[in-house]
């Protein structure tokens, strides 16, 4: 493999289900943290939901395991996902109804309870946050919904256009990938006592919908086009989920705050998708 990850540091390979080399790694890294990322995506999921069960709640279980025998914290990154169409579609609760539609949805909420039985039952450090789409230029999506928030940049600077599968008028909570890393170093680096909701914080640093986010790039590219043909699996998805999140509970307890909006995510994303 090459990249910034591999390049970064030390990397080692891992299937996710493999307990007993998982516990390996934690052992000769001599981890005091888990990172829990690897999953498979709520639009790839829908096509391959008994591998995305098995990948994504299976997974899971298999990193908390290993992180308990370690003592090590751990942290789960939960989504947007975990609601569904009875939950409250504007301003969401931190605490809600959580009838999710979808295998990837599930399979999250599965993973936050998880995290909050091995806080109870085993005292382990377990943290998490309910990310919305996120945006980034490093590394093109790979099969979410809101994956159109990502290729509609790079398109933008290969063609000056750009054709959307998420129907105009459908918000969805988004953030620029810095934030959201900076988001999961505050939390991990948080102090303990502060924390009420564990697993997992509702984080947002904006909502649109593509009319809006195209008019962003306008203000860069003034000839930008979009156009629409809506996928109906992925609108299914987008319309399952919330409008806009309440984030104030990760705002009090351990000091969320976003940097950049919409017009400047534009900017940077342009600027440095055109460099690639």
């Amino acid at each position: 493999m090459s990249g910034p990850v591999p390049e970064g540091g030390p990397f080692e390979i891992l299937e996710v289900r493999d307990g007993k080399t998982f516990s390996a790694l934690i052992g000769s890294f001599k981890a005091d943290a888990v990172v829990h990322l690897a999953g498979i995506l709520s639009a790839k999921g829908e096509a391959h939901p008994q591998e995305s069960w098995d990948i994504n709640a299976g997974g899971c279980f298999t990193a908390l395991e290993c992180a308990r025998e370690h003592g090590a914290s751990f942290f789960f990154p939960s989504s947007i996902a975990v609601f569904g169409p009875s939950t409250p579609v504007d301003n969401t609760p931190q605490v809600t109804i959580q009838r999710p539609s979808t295998i990837y949805g599930v399979a999250k909420v599965t993973g936050e309870l998880l995290c909050d039985y091995y806080h109870l039952k085993f005292g382990l450090d377990t943290r998490g946050l309910r990310f919305p789409g996120l945006i980034s230029y490093e590394a093109l999506p790979g099969g979410g919904t809101t994956d159109y928030a990502v290729h509609i940049y790079y398109e933008a600077v290969s063609k000056g256009k750009y054709t959307s599968y998420i129907a105009p008028g459908t918000y969805m909570d988004m953030m620029y990938m810095p934030d959201a890393l900076e988001s999961v170093v505050q939390l991990m680096e948080a102090d303990p006592s502060g924390l009420v909701h564990r697993n997992a914080y509702n984080i947002s640093a904006m909502s649109f919908e593509p009319e809006q986010i195209a008019a962003s790039i306008r203000k860069v590219i003034p000839s930008f086009e979009i156009s629409y043909d809506v996928d109906p699996v992925r609108q299914g998805i987008a319309e399952s989920w919330p409008n806009s999140l309440d984030c104030s509970a990760a705002k009090a307890e351990w000091g969320f705050a976003p940097k950049y909006d919409l017009d400047a995510m534009t900017v940077d994303m342009l600027e440095r998708v055109g460099k690639k």
